[in-house]
């Protein structure tokens, strides 16, 4: 009876929880374009075909819009939020996870005044430690993701996709992926941390030490920080749903055995073009994402903290 109130007495337990909320809110923000983002991923299995606008399946010539069209005629909607169920369970926590570790990180490591932000050097270096650590709880949770979300069969849980591949590849098969995943999240997390916390300063002056910034100044530093982040590292995340979409077993033998390989194979059959595909759709996403993400974040933390001397800025406009 007596853990909530003591833990959201702590500034770790409320960062914890505010992180919760900001993933949350991330997720239900933008899966359908996630959704989207992973199908134009995926390898063409026939160049010479377009796309099957009744199947909802990619063919050579692909857009995001008539994937779109694809999808909904041949799945409904509901494809869209297909596997939504893992990342909603597990990302509010691995968010809350992730912002609380940022915290403790960036303030370990600052050199400055105690009642001085940290730096931006330390910020983007909190960024990439917390990007390491949390993909021991990212990797799983993607890789149940994006089967869901690029097959076309009878609707299944996470739950039951998880055992599947857990039954049929084991432990290694439950963390494929990780290597390429850790090269990923590590830097982008610091450009992420990093682009938002430049931005907000630059956009509302003071705003790092006094708490004072406007909703509007949220919105658009979490999503510019998104978008500079996936920019950044979109390259590494086409390579890294390759090789979490496909399965293999004892019987089955994988198309890309590891990392380069998928680089060469995919760059020989597609060409370079085929790094940056879905770039449009994971960018727009990144902005509505990151921008709910930091939004329901400042704002949970500093309901929980009573607002703590600071205050949102609110604009007529």
């Amino acid at each position: 009876m007596e853990f909530w109130p003591e833990f959201l007495a702590s500034s770790w337990g409320r960062e914890f929880v505010a992180g919760g909320v900001g993933g949350m809110a991330g997720v239900l923000a933008g899966y359908p374009l996630d959704t989207l983002r992973i199908r134009l991923q995926q390898p063409i299995p026939d160049p010479a075909r377009a796309i099957n606008a009744g199947t909802g399946q990619r063919g050579s010539a692909t857009s995001a819009i008539g994937l779109l069209r694809g999808i909904l005629r041949s799945e409904g909607p509901s494809a869209l939020y297909r596997g939504m169920g893992a990342p909603l369970a597990s990302i509010t926590f691995q968010n809350a996870a992730v912002f609380q570790i940022y915290a403790s990180l960036s303030k370990s490591i600052n050199t400055s005044k105690a009642d001085e932000p940290p730096s931006y050097k330390n910020v983007a270096l909190a960024g990439v430690g917390v990007g390491a650590i949390q993909t021991l709880i990212l990797c799983p949770v993607e890789l149940v993701k994006i089967r869901l979300q690029v097959m076309s069969g009878p609707n299944i849980g996470p739950i039951t996709m998880a055992k599947e591949i857990f039954n049929k590849e084991g432990i290694r098969g439950i963390y494929r992926g990780l290597s390429v995943t850790v090269l990923r999240d590590a830097p982008a997390h610091g450009v992420y941390f990093w682009t938002y916390e430049y931005t907000r300063e630059w956009l509302h002056p003071g705003c790092r030490k006094s708490g004072e910034e406007s909703l509007s100044t949220m919105l658009f530093s979490g999503g510019l920080a998104g978008v500079a982040s996936w920019v950044f590292c979109y390259p590494l995340d086409v390579v890294k749903s390759r090789l979490q979409a496909q399965s293999g077993g004892h019987l089955t033998k994988l198309r890309y055995t590891g990392i380069a390989d998928c680089f060469k194979k995919s760059v020989s059959e597609e060409g370079l073009a085929v790094l940056w595909r879905g770039l449009g759709t994971a960018v727009a996403r990144a902005f509505v994402v990151n921008g709910a993400i930091f939004s329901a974040y400042e704002l949970a933390l500093r309901f929980l903290n009573g607002n703590g001397g600071q205050r949102l800025v609110l604009e007529e406009n």
